[in-house]
């Protein structure tokens, strides 16, 4: 659907109280359309409606008159670089951002990031784990196999057993 129509049905949501199925057109722009920051401006002010200053904050942070306050809660919730870069939910090159203020927004969010992970990061890779594994995340992940795979044999012992018995 056309980003045109779905914001159509947008307002028309919003005209007949249908706050909550708005919220969720407008999620689903803002995966499809990254870029659009109509889309991002009306999701902000939705959130604003419900009262939830950190998510207003989220979709209005790349905003020139956004609210201090919300970027502030916004801020605070994600107080480490590579979650709020995440929680922007951008995608491509900062220069397609559409404003001088935006761009520098998502510069210096990706650089902060870049910083923290100790190498370069972008918009189109994993930011949180940059693509490496936690510290001690192998001994994790075996030590998770193992368990998965003594409950799936415990599990056909049991019931290997009890095969045998109901023919018995």
């Amino acid at each position: 659907m056309a980003l045109t129509d779905t914001l159509r049905r947008v307002d028309a949501d919003l005209a007949a109280g249908r706050i909550p199925v708005a919220r969720m057109r407008l999620r689903g722009l803002v995966t499809a359309y990254p870029a659009s920051r109509e889309v991002r401006r009306r999701l902000g002010e939705i959130y604003r409606l419900y009262g939830e200053p950190e998510q207003a904050g989220r979709w209005l942070y790349l905003e020139e008159d956004r609210d201090p306050a919300e970027t502030a809660a916004f801020e605070q919730r994600y107080h480490l670089p590579a979650p709020r870069m995440k929680a922007v939910a951008w995608r491509g090159p900062e220069s397609m951002a559409g404003s001088a203020f935006a761009e520098e927004q998502l510069t210096a969010l990706r650089i902060a990031c870049s910083e923290a992970a100790g190498r370069p990061v972008d918009w189109d890779t994993d930011t949180v784990t940059g693509g490496e594994q936690p510290e001690g995340g192998a001994v994790l992940r075996v030590a998770g196999c193992t368990g998965a795979f003594l409950l799936v044999a415990g599990f056909l012992a049991i019931w290997v057993n009890g095969l045998v018995d109901l023919f018995d």
